[in-house]
């Protein structure tokens, strides 16, 4: 079984494509301006610039042209949808958006407005600026969110300290989504107090500095997110695949651990804790109503294993 799992990670377009970027977010590191002002930018979720006592959050996230083409309500709403949870997963508060919009036709463009505008009030998140193309020759879509924190209660996505455990939260309330089977939605059907509550857990771990990196879930599932985590912080990482739970409803569905593992599961979050706070990290999720438990160990050389409790493998090394 460990084989199989690690030979899907490795498959793992998804995945492939995050691992792809790394020399352009490098370029981009080592050549660009620099201020003082920035406290954090590359390999975080949320970049943060100082502002006093606080920080001011930045993220900027694409949505893929195929999926504004195939679904464009989904796209408006998932292009604020995964900008509202980089911000949360570093304990912030998302403020506001801002929008680029390109479109060959009017009334995909209503489409994917309506998207964005139920998001918008989903999650309590005001429009305040854009671009749009209505005459463009490519569906396009694009969003940076702004948000706040007090500059003590900030998690790093790049922190991941040796001998950490590693806690995967999930929000077990989901459906799979109209857009692929991969898609597991925890947010559309539900009102904006349970999802805000749910992603307001973070707020509480950040403000009582009980993690020590964390990154939200997004579409390289699970592995994907402990890789990214992994190879910013300079870390590796050892899971036990064993511990991760499949929410009963999937189970139900039939989905195999190899098929929960790739999925883009909304309302999530990967962090890392020394033991004496993990627990602490559990309760709060459980009490927000997300699952949480620990998977696996931060660990000193940079690769990522899998471990049924008995056998490892290695993955991937970084």
């Amino acid at each position: 079984m460990l084989k199989k799992i690690a030979e899907s990670i490795r498959k793992n377009e998804n995945i492939i494509e995050k691992i792809a970027i790394s020399p352009i977010v490098q370029y981009i590191d080592y050549n660009s301006f620099k201020s003082s002002r920035i406290f954090s930018d590359i390999g975080q979720d949320s970049a943060a610039i100082k502002d006093n006592d606080r920080y001011i959050l930045v993220t900027t996230d694409r949505i893929k042209t195929g999926f504004i083409e195939k679904f464009p309500f989904g796209a408006g709403f998932s292009s604020i949808l995964v900008s509202v949870d980089d911000i949360y997963a570093c304990g912030g508060i998302p403020i506001a958006a801002s929008l680029i919009i390109s479109v060959k036709n009017i009334d995909t463009c209503k489409i994917i407005l309506e998207g964005i505008c139920e998001a918008s009030k989903k999650f309590h998140v005001p429009i305040i600026r854009g671009h749009t193309n209505p005459n463009g020759i490519c569906y396009e879509l694009s969003s940076t969110m702004i948000g706040e924190i007090d500059k003590n209660n900030y998690i790093s996505a790049i922190n991941a300290q040796i001998n950490d455990n590693i806690i995967l939260a999930v929000d077990f309330d989901g459906r799979i989504g109209k857009a692929s089977k991969l898609y597991f939605d925890t947010v559309t059907f539900k009102n904006s107090e349970d999802v805000i509550k749910k992603r307001k857990s973070m707020n509480i771990i950040a403000e009582k500095h009980l993690a020590n990196a964390s990154k939200d879930i997004s579409n390289g599932g699970i592995f994907g997110t402990i890789l990214q985590l992994s190879n910013y912080s300079n870390v590796g990482a050892d899971v036990n695949v064993n511990k991760i739970i499949i929410p009963p409803q999937l189970k139900g569905l039939n989905y195999t651990l190899e098929m929960y593992i790739k999925m883009y599961l909304t309302t999530s979050f990967i962090l890392t804790a020394s033991d004496n706070n993990s627990e602490s990290i559990i309760k709060v999720f459980k009490k927000y109503g997300l699952e949480a438990n620990v998977i696996g160990k931060i660990i000193k050389q940079k690769i990522l294993k899998i471990n049924d409790g008995k056998d490892i493998v290695d993955v991937i090394k970084f």
